[in-house]
């Protein structure tokens, strides 16, 4: 791989030529930000109007650019959606990652959700505009030839992973005498998957059977679910929401609430439980079911 191109803005801008001939912009790779919303009962993209004097001027692309050398995609993706398109930081839940690599060099889709009301507009001189399209109008668009080529798998990828935890099954399948204390246990295993749910988890790391998109990373869409003695541990979870988790104490019958999660999630959904008519009540309704120990080898590789 060779690198051409004054650095005059950051340590990254540069042009690149992949091992398979290509030029790419981007001394350290580059990284955009697919960012999505519901907005009365459609599904809709923020795309960026490229500044004819840009690489595929005039075609329709994702907000992003150029990695810096010390930087992840993910933070370089987001960076670059509030220096080109004013989107808030804040703003911006990210759900999966996927990359797209040439060798030598890669670009990587950062895939986001964004509430309906979310600002943008075009900031700087790269974008003549920044505009929400509905995903069904994408063929219309004269869409940037890599986000093209990206978008069929794209596409299939836009709703996160929804992992629901069955939380008295997991904390069960360990002798530690969790017993004398249901409350503490539930309590460390919320802030045990807030941890695990934070840094996201490899595509490697989840079931082969669970049907997916061809993503190399996903953040997912934790949903913990206490019941009886254990319930007053979700009165305690200051911010574990926002690292991912979402407990829910169930107001009679764990198993019917954790149904009723599976029902109310997109797909793809795990179901973390050994309850064998759980699993068939959840596998019934979607949901591909995994055992506990998937996920507390995970939680303690993490700790």
């Amino acid at each position: 791989m060779t690198t051409t191109g004054p650095d005059a803005r950051g340590d990254g801008d540069g042009w690149v030529d992949c091992v398979q001939g290509h030029r790419h912009w981007g001394r350290f790779g580059a990284a955009g930000l697919l960012l999505h919303r519901e907005v009365g009962g459609s599904r809709q993209v923020l795309l960026q109007h490229r500044a004819e004097w840009s690489h595929h001027g005039g075609t329709w692309g994702l907000l992003g650019g150029a990695r810096h050398q010390v930087e992840t995609a993910v933070d370089a993706a987001v960076r670059e959606a509030g220096e080109e398109g004013g989107v808030e930081a804040s703003a911006v839940r990210v759900h999966g990652r996927y990359e797209d690599a040439h060798g030598g060099w890669s670009y990587v889709t950062v895939l986001a959700d964004a509430a309906r009301d979310v600002a943008a507009r075009p900031t700087g001189g790269e974008s003549i505009d920044v505009a929400w399209v509905d995903v069904d109008d994408m063929s219309s668009v004269p869409l940037h030839p890599g986000f093209a080529a990206s978008w069929p798998l794209l596409s299939g990828a836009l709703d996160p992973l929804t992992v629901v935890v069955d939380a008295a099954n997991v904390v069960g399948s360990r002798p530690d005498g969790w017993w004398r204390d249901r409350v503490g246990a539930a309590r460390r295993l919320i802030a045990a998957s807030a941890r695990l749910a934070g840094p996201g988890l490899a595509d490697s790391a989840l079931p082969d059977d669970l049907p997916r998109a061809g993503l190399s990373h996903w953040w997912p869409r934790v949903v913990l679910v206490v019941e009886g003695a254990a319930r007053p541990a979700a009165d305690d979870v200051p911010g574990a929401d926002v690292q991912g988790v979402e407990v829910v104490a169930a107001r009679g019958s764990g198993d019917d609430a954790i149904v009723e999660e599976v029902q109310r999630a997109t797909r793809p959904v795990l179901v973390v439980t050994a309850d064998r008519e759980l699993r068939a009540r959840c596998a019934a309704a979607g949901a591909t079911p995994v055992g506990p120990g998937w996920w507390t080898r995970l939680v303690d590789a993490r700790a």
